[in-house]
């Protein structure tokens, strides 16, 4: 899953976000909203850790995280990487 995606799924998300970094309160979450450099600030903040400590954190979870259930077939970016999966090309 790349970061657009997290953006553009946030809600659905952003428990599996609280439950990775606990400390991090609906507050943090509204705040973040999906974005990057958000979470890693807060991530930095909250745990006290280097900046670069808590990119790789994020980058990592971003790599792992799954949604509950499928990807809804609007998400244009979901579907055309689908597609390159498949060999299929968009043109």
């Amino acid at each position: 899953m790349n970061l657009d995606q997290v953006e553009g799924k946030w809600k659905q998300i952003s428990g599996k976000v609280q439950e990775k970094w606990g400390k991090l309160t609906d507050n943090d979450l509204d705040v973040i909203a999906g974005r990057e450099e958000q979470l890693v600030g807060k991530i930095q903040e909250r745990y006290g850790i280097a900046r670069e400590e808590a990119q790789e954190q994020v980058k990592e979870f971003t790599k792992t995280v799954q949604f509950d259930s499928a990807p809804d077939e609007t998400d244009s970016t979901a579907t055309a990487e689908r597609a390159r999966a498949r060999g299929v090309s968009g043109r």
